[in-house]
């Protein structure tokens, strides 16, 4: 009878602890996710003042003689890649620190090949590349300014002018219709405020 006891005490003592420790860590749990969420409700619903888009404009390297060792690039081109530069190039000539070869045959800087007049590009690179010229610059700034609520969750993220042009060319909801055709399927990139424009089925 006393072993019974014993086992029965010590199995009721096991788990009350196992339940308070539970508790501890669920209460825990939660008190963390709910100062996570207040957090990042912070960050979208007040955007930092001082969380300014470095511009291109500003360290473009054709203006100083100061070298770049590293390049940023736009990696998911099977054919072609958009360097932080704006060149355009083939992946044949991407340059180990990931810069295009500027001095390459299907290098160009800036090209909005394939970009019509509102902003919307057939080819993802071109688009990147056309976005990054410097003259675009009030047009992206009027844009992040005007942003809606939707954008802000993407755009507050963005540190410079290189990643606001990747993710400005990336399809939208803009570039679509009813969820599942595109506006255009000639011009889907837009780096623009305007989406493309409605072709008739």
């Amino acid at each position: 009878m006393m072993m019974v006891l014993r086992r029965l005490l010590r199995k009721r003592w096991v788990l009350g602890v196992v339940f308070g420790l539970s508790l501890i860590y669920f209460l825990t749990s939660t008190l963390k996710q709910e100062e996570r969420t207040i957090r990042d409700r912070t960050l979208l619903e007040v955007r930092d003042s001082d969380h300014r888009i470095p511009w291109k404009v500003r360290f473009n390297l054709g203006n100083s003689s100061r070298q770049i060792t590293q390049c940023r690039n736009s990696i998911q081109g099977k054919t072609l890649l958009t360097d932080e530069l704006g060149y355009v190039c083939e992946r044949k000539d991407l340059l180990v620190n990931g810069c295009c070869n500027g001095n390459a045959p299907s290098s160009r800087q800036y090209i909005c090949k394939s970009c019509l007049a509102n902003g919307c590009c057939s080819i993802y690179e071109y688009c990147v590349s056309c976005c990054l010229q410097p003259d675009k610059q009030p047009l992206l700034e009027h844009f992040l300014n005007r942003a809606a609520d939707g954008f802000q969750n993407l755009f507050t993220a963005v540190e410079d002018h290189f990643e606001l042009c990747l993710a400005k060319c990336r399809t939208s909801s803009q570039s679509v219709q009813h969820e599942n055709t595109y506006r255009n399927p000639q011009a889907k990139y837009c780096y623009g405020e305007s989406p493309p424009e409605l072709l008739p089925v």
